[in-house]
């Protein structure tokens, strides 16, 4: 297991840009803010190390993973111009992959996680995880009721609907999962978790539980 990078720095940075989330504070701690995404960076391709040939990330490198610290305020009341957390999507193909992956969040106030699933999907993609339940529930509830799961999960999250999907009965008996609108799964880390030594075997812990449950959407949505 590679050593965890200094992510002391980056919480640091993340916490004072939430104090000062400005275009003018910004400019003036670019130099800070470099230091904080390069030991970030660092994290992210010592997980992909870790999973390089069991998911396929050949030639993947924290580059193409992290995502831009700008907000597109265009639609927001929140002006603010920048995220107050660094994030990456360990996926074949990167950021912008359309594949299941790990998404790894460092931030300020309590906004470092690892999460995975269907956070935004498509309509198509929902219609096909519902004909998945409807058809049989019993793979997906196997595994989200296994041992490794619920220590690093507990739970599937997500928002649902207040009454029955289209073209499904109300007293449907896996009613709870088909009024999903989100499947997803968050573990959540504290500050001094981050800080800890051993914090790349606990994300990569997380992220091998979190597995099963990748494959699974994987199959279904394909």
């Amino acid at each position: 297991m590679a050593a965890t990078p200094n992510l002391g720095l980056t919480l640091g940075f993340l916490d004072e840009l939430s104090r000062n989330n400005n275009k003018a504070w910004f400019d003036s701690h670019r130099p800070l803010y470099e230091t904080a995404r390069a030991a970030f960076e660092q994290f992210i391709n010592n997980l992909i190390d870790e999973f390089r040939v069991s998911d396929h990330l050949e030639g993947l490198s924290a580059k193409a993973c992290v995502a831009r610290i700008y907000r597109d305020v265009r639609f927001s009341r929140d002006k603010s111009p920048y995220k107050t957390n660094l994030a990456a999507m360990i996926a074949p193909g990167g950021w912008r992959s359309t594949r299941q992956g790990y998404y790894i969040s460092i931030g300020a106030q309590e906004q470092s996680m690892v999460a995975g699933g269907l956070y935004n999907p498509s309509a198509e993609q929902l219609d096909r995880f519902r004909q998945a339940i409807d058809k049989d529930a019993a793979p997906f509830k196997k595994l989200t009721q296994a041992r490794t799961f619920m220590d690093a999960f507990n739970t599937v999250e997500g928002n649902r609907l207040k009454t029955s999907p289209k073209g499904y009965d109300r007293t449907h008996q896996e009613i709870a999962l088909l009024q999903l609108k989100q499947i997803t799964v968050v573990h959540r880390f504290s500050e001094r978790e981050v800080l800890g030594r051993d914090f790349i075997g606990k994300v990569a812990g997380v992220c091998r539980a979190m597995k099963p449950f990748l494959n699974y959407m994987t199959v279904i949505l394909e």
